[in-house]
């Protein structure tokens, strides 16, 4: 009997947990079918385009709050949240809003999404639609244009787009591993960032159309020809499509890549290959609203919309230090008051324990309700200056069910 096969075969160590972002993509209930006819899929898209570093199948549940996901994110190394949530008003009509949140503490970016197309709608507009499932395999790749500027909050959006997604070490990367790009365009006059996706597709050169069908199928069917070259010559009247690009995409691969032909042995002969981009959607246009420095709340540190003048924004932070200090109170009496009602129980029953347990609930619950109230100052000033806060909601919102 021979001997059990041993695997001598090495494998690359995985990325460590807690340097990788994690994300959830959700979405909030609106109450209009509506305005929630597209999220659902748009939520989904932006869960590929996370990939795979986030969770592709959450469910939110009608009776979960915003807090029920922050209070999950910690264990499971979550670090961003992305929240889509609709709102639908008399003189606005329906308009959807998008939340970038670093957990647990903040900061949050909240746009407007002023348009978007689902990945289907960019398939179906495409003659040939690239179908590459494996991309989604690992993290892409983040351009950021237009993002250079003296502006805090332009630089703020910077880093919050880079944080997203996963730091490149090109001394370490495999260019197998290179697979998608995400590109943030932003508009130096009008401020509006432009979101694309899109696949990276790396082919041979110096090769046309016809011989590629040789080289990477089997024989193709030449009954209809008399010689082989009037297939192979065909291709120079065929289309535009094959007339090759110039130098700026054409490279040199140093290591094997995905694709028929992108072997070890054509980066050793140093064969020229051609990198062409492929969208593969979803795509928005965003809108930016405001910053604030809390978790979906907080001191506001840019606001597109409205100005406060040093003694006002003085005055907020005032309102918001106090409301938390009084929160801070009620939570030490209430945590001293159950410790007194634990040390004084008699022990009857387990319906004594039960309403224990309950009141401790909703004290808490009432608790953060007075909370949220004092981080949301800001908004409740603006109410007659800022209609475009009404697209986001506090930490009680409430989730649609998938």
């Amino acid at each position: 009997m021979g001997q059990r096969r041993k695997k001598r075969r090495t494998h690359v160590e995985r990325e460590e947990t807690g340097t990788v972002p994690r994300s959830f993509v959700i979405r909030t209930r609106s109450g209009h079918d509506k305005a929630n006819a597209g999220v659902a899929g748009l939520v989904s898209d932006m869960r590929q385009v996370m990939a795979p570093h986030t969770a592709l199948k959450v469910r939110e549940r009608r009776g979960n709050r915003l807090r029920d996901f922050v209070h999950v994110a910690a264990p499971l190394g979550v670090t961003h949240l992305l929240l889509f949530g609709a709102r639908v008003s008399a003189s606005r009509g329906s308009r959807l809003g998008l939340r970038i949140a670093r957990l647990p503490r903040g900061p949050t970016a909240a746009f407007h999404v002023v348009s978007y197309a689902l990945a289907k709608d960019i398939r179906h507009a495409q003659a040939r639609p690239l179908s590459a499932p494996l991309a989604f395999a690992t993290a892409p790749l983040v351009v950021l244009n237009n993002f250079s500027s003296d502006q805090k909050h332009v630089t703020l959006l910077a880093s919050i787009f880079q944080n997203m997604f996963p730091p490149i070490n090109v001394q370490t990367m495999k260019l197998a591993d290179a697979r998608r790009i995400v590109l943030f365009n932003r508009d130096p006059n009008s401020g509006a960032i432009d979101l694309r996706h899109y696949a990276i597709t790396v082919k041979p050169v110096g090769i046309s159309k016809s011989v590629k069908a040789v080289i990477n199928t089997n024989i193709p069917d030449l009954n209809k020809f008399d010689d082989i070259s009037d297939y192979v010559l065909r291709s120079a009247f065929a289309s535009e499509s094959d007339v090759e690009d110039g130098g700026e995409s054409t490279v040199t691969l140093p290591q094997k890549y995905v694709g028929r032909g992108n072997t070890a042995k054509a980066a050793a002969q140093q064969q020229q290959r051609a990198i062409k981009l492929v969208e593969i959607g979803p795509r928005m246009q965003l809108k930016l609203v405001k910053i604030t420095e809390g978790m979906c709340g907080g001191k506001v540190l840019h606001h597109e919309y409205v100005n406060k003048t040093d003694a006002e924004a003085a005055e907020i932070d005032r309102k918001i230090k106090e409301k938390m200090r009084a929160k801070a109170e009620r939570k030490a009496q209430q945590e001293s008051n159950v410790k007194k009602k634990k040390d004084q129980k008699d022990g009857t029953g387990v319906d004594s324990k039960r309403t224990l347990d309950d009141d401790y609930d909703d004290d808490d619950d009432d608790d953060d309700n007075a909370g949220d109230s004092g981080e949301n100052e800001y908004n409740q000033d603006d109410d007659d200056k800022n209609e475009m806060d009404d697209l986001f909601g506090d930490e009680d919102e409430e989730f649609d069910d998938e």
